[in-house]
């Protein structure tokens, strides 16, 4: 009986097919180890062993004690480790402390606006009106005219939150 041996390689796979009395077998070999994969496994392993000798020399060391870990403030705001001297120690009243944003007192706001209409269209019905004291430009829609207006006509107004913005309201002619 003849036994055929047949070798080939797939895929970094080499297959060793033999034939004996009718039925085929297939042994399939190890996958070759390239140069990259093995330099891979000893950076792998050489950083295992690296992080475990790592490990030993700190628990052989003993720094672990708190006082080692202890982070102090100074005056300055700079991180130390050395602790703030007890003689320059400051009493701080505790209602004195605000957090957050301070309360704003209540400023009379001038609700009514005086600006110049700097543009406005007629058949579209808008238009924007610049602010005399801030110079800031203010939308302003047809709906929200008391009076018939004209570009460069002196208006005082009224401002709402809209959509897209700040809108005037409650335009007059001056």
């Amino acid at each position: 009986m003849p036994i055929i041996y047949l070798i080939f390689v797939r895929s970094k796979s080499i297959f060793l097919i033999y034939k004996s009395i009718n039925n085929f077998t297939i042994l399939m070999a190890k996958p070759q180890n390239t140069f990259s994969k093995q330099d891979n496994e000893k950076k792998r392993l050489k950083k295992r062993q690296d992080k475990l000798q790592k490990k030993e020399e700190r628990k052989l060391s003993g720094d672990n004690s708190l006082d080692n870990m202890i982070a102090y403030v100074d005056e300055y705001g700079n991180i130390t480790d050395t602790p703030p001297d007890p003689t320059k120690k400051l009493k701080v009243d505790v209602n004195s402390i605000e957090i957050g944003v301070s309360r704003r007192e209540d400023i009379a706001v001038p609700t009514e606006r005086i600006g110049k209409i700097d543009f406005f269209d007629d058949s579209k019905g808008f238009g924007f009106i610049k602010e005399n004291e801030t110079q800031e430009k203010f939308f302003v829609h047809v709906k929200g005219l008391l009076q018939e207006v004209k570009e460069g006509d002196s208006v005082t107004f009224e401002l709402e939150r809209g959509l897209k913005g700040m809108n005037a309201v409650r335009v007059k002619k001056v």
